[in-house]
């Protein structure tokens, strides 16, 4: 059979946690309208006949402002080592810019599990919210940009809606072809192997950047404390005693909401308990940092 690892890459918010549940066929990947809702490496897995996809869902590649950010570019750059494709996602309603170029250059440099470059392969996605003159735009953009950046292999193009699943079965099938003759790395019942903990503390956190003001979402960060079946704690971190306000919400009616829309994706009598914690510009401190498991 076929079988190996492709790394998702790409700017913030250009839909590459969509883009891996969409492929994996179950949600993965937390997702959310704001830039940088991906804070961890996350695989999922494709199961097709007779081929095994690991998939390698990465932190959006930009400029870090924040000790947090730097670990977060750092983990995307390191996940393009030894794979065996890279997806490349670029937004289809935005040209081509700076940044774009960034990843495609990071995409097109490592070297792949034996010795040779990764297949690259480009996603322009929301090509659901784009014009067909956009889309095509964005592709001769990203073809160009491949060319100037001194490609030593030649990358694959590829129109989609993660959104929708238009043009992902196209994708999916030259990642695939681009895999070698192996071993499946995984049980067929096996989707994802983020443990649980960290699956619920994201799940939180996912609820909250739905919930919260425009200005909070990159100063929480989640993590379970606490484990004893039914019963399970996390903990919210702020950076700000105001924050810490805004995120229970008048009466708790904010913690109330994410409780309940987290428990309905965990088992039938879960029990989550949440406490939010002041913890002063944890974003720049790497203590906090390695508790996080950033």
């Amino acid at each position: 059979m076929r079988s190996g690892f492709a790394a998702v890459v790409g700017r913030p918010n250009v839909g590459k946690s969509t883009l891996v549940n969409r492929l994996v066929g179950t949600k993965v990947s937390i997702v959310s309208p704001r830039p940088n809702t991906t804070r961890h490496r996350v695989r999922g897995v494709v199961h097709r006949p007779g081929a095994q996809l690991v998939l390698v869902d990465t932190p959006g590649i930009h400029r870090p402002r924040t000790a947090l950010g730097e670990r977060l570019v750092e983990a995307a750059g390191s996940s393009l080592d030894d794979v065996d494709a890279v997806v490349a996602v670029v937004d289809a309603t935005a040209p081509v810019g700076p940044g774009d170029r960034v990843v495609l250059s990071r995409a097109l440099s490592p070297r792949g599990v034996h010795g040779a470059p990764p297949a690259i392969v480009v996603a322009v996605n929301k090509a659901d919210r784009a014009t067909r003159a956009q889309v095509l735009e964005r592709l001769a953009e990203a073809a160009q940009a491949v060319d100037d950046l001194g490609a030593t292999a030649s990358a694959e193009y590829f129109p989609i809606s993660a959104r929708t699943g238009e043009g992902v079965d196209a994708l999916l099938s030259a990642v695939l072809a681009a895999l070698p003759d192996g071993p499946p790395y995984y049980p067929e019942d096996t989707f994802t192997d983020t443990p649980e903990a960290l699956r619920v503390a994201e799940l939180v956190r996912e609820q909250l950047l739905r919930h919260a003001r425009e200005e909070l979402p990159h100063s929480i960060a989640c993590r379970v404390t606490d484990w004893e079946w039914p019963v399970i704690s996390c903990e919210i971190l702020v950076e700000r005693d105001s924050q810490k306000g805004i995120v229970i919400g008048r009466g708790g009616e904010v913690l109330k909401a994410v409780g309940t829309a987290v428990r309905k994706e965990l088992p039938p009598g879960a029990y989550l308990e949440l406490r939010v914690k002041v913890e002063k510009h944890w974003q720049q401190r790497p203590d906090v940092l390695d508790r996080l498991g950033y």
